[in-house]
């Protein structure tokens, strides 16, 4: 994205410096990445950059501040996984935007998705630091926003996370987090700031308490950073050992229910330039005869199952009349490949991640880059300088 800095990188590679940062990957995670490392980081001006983050924001706001867009994403929650005592914001949020370059030869970003829910917030800086020491990159480049640096970014995680209790009786909840691609994150999670990885299944509840297990003592849990998503909890049919309905005795360091208020369920009430045409599969006013435009996604997958990209007739027909409520319909946004690699011009996706406290802020990016169909891993097999990267910034 800026010419000097991918001229210098690209000249400059050889496959044994990345094959050295795999290896400082795995020193620094503690266990190898399971997900495909891109050999190259991506160099982005300041001022892009800063856009997205605001158009984030906005569009943030123009869900959390409508009390009749709250009052609506009611039905999104499942009655089984309705929490009590909902905040009145979320605390993690991320908004994923594609870049097109319009009429004009500008570059737009083009909203993704959003999810208030956590992501590699303990992962991401080490990538993006490992990118830098590995391949000798120029200091002044930053990876953090909104001003923060390694020593606040860490501060204004511990706030959000811990939030002043002991790290003993702070846990990281996942269901089976030992097979979690998400892994080396909650690993770096624990040791920046000193709290637990625990199963959803090894809780314990005793009366309106929950409790975790270590060295055969049980360890009171006063707050939780979740990362289990209930779409995994119930493809799985894990047995839980306690009810999210219930009133416990609990903190929790971003509240469940915002994973469902702001998601793709919210595209639809979304009104911004940044934000593709998308309607609820049963409020389509008729089947577009361009379906090859659009991509059908169903509400609460992650990890892009179960998407379709340019579906048939067909595929939509598939859907019973009881289920169209839980997918959408959305225009399909043709990315500008930007990244000069060996391999070609590539596409890349930024995930702008902010944590909202006593203001919305955004603190971090991930790049995932691909020439696929979509970024995931399933549409870039067998690729070379695709996957995971980090956003460093100039200007």
């Amino acid at each position: 994205m800026i010419p000097s800095y991918r001229q210098d990188f690209n000249s400059h590679f050889t496959p044994e410096k990345y094959e050295r940062l795999r290896r400082e990957m795995i020193s620094r995670c503690g266990m190898e990445v399971p997900f495909p490392l891109c050999e190259t980081p991506c160099f982005f001006p300041e001022a892009l950059v800063e856009r997205m983050g605001e158009d984030g924001k906005a569009l943030i706001r123009q869900l959390v501040d409508n009390p009749g867009y709250r009052a609506r994403s009611e039905s999104s929650i499942p009655a089984k996984f309705r929490v009590p005592n909902e905040s009145p914001h979320p605390m993690f949020i991320c908004v994923d935007f594609g870049l097109v370059r319009d009429s004009a030869g500008e570059l737009q970003p083009k909203l993704v998705e959003l999810q208030a829910f956590p992501s590699l917030y303990a992962y991401q800086p080490v990538l993006a630091h490992t990118y830098m020491d590995v391949f000798d990159l120029d200091p002044t480049l930053r990876y953090f926003l909104s001003g923060l640096d390694s020593a606040s970014y860490r501060r204004l995680l511990q706030d959000a996370i811990v939030a002043g209790h002991d790290p003993a009786n702070v846990v990281l909840m996942e269901v089976y987090p030992e097979e979690q691609k998400t892994r080396p994150d909650f690993l770096l999670t624990e040791k920046l700031l000193g709290i637990r990885t625990v199963c959803i299944t090894k809780i314990r509840k005793s009366g309106r308490r929950l409790f975790y297990e270590e060295n055969g003592n049980q360890i009171p849990i006063q707050r939780i950073y979740n990362r289990a998503i209930v779409d995994e909890l119930e493809r799985k049919g894990v047995d839980l050992p306690f009810d999210f309905r219930d009133d416990l005795d609990v903190e929790w360091a971003g509240h469940p229910n915002w994973y469902f208020r702001i998601s793709k369920y919210s595209i639809p009430y979304l009104k911004h330039a940044s934000v593709p045409r998308t309607w609820f599969l049963d409020q389509l006013p008729e089947v577009p005869a361009d379906l090859e435009n659009f991509v059908l996604k169903p509400l609460y997958s992650f990890a892009g199952l179960g998407v379709v990209i340019a579906p048939s007739r067909a595929d939509i027909d598939a859907i019973p009349a009881s289920k169209r409520s839980e997918y959408i319909l959305q225009e399909r946004m043709n990315f500008t490949p930007l990244v000069e690699t060996p391999y070609g011009l590539t596409k890349a996706e930024l995930r702008i991640m902010y944590v909202w406290l006593d203001k919305l802020i955004p603190v971090m990016t991930i790049v995932r880059m691909g020439r696929g169909l979509m970024m995931g891993v399933d549409h870039n097999k067998n690729m070379k300088w695709v996957g995971s990267s980090a956003a460093l910034v100039s200007g």
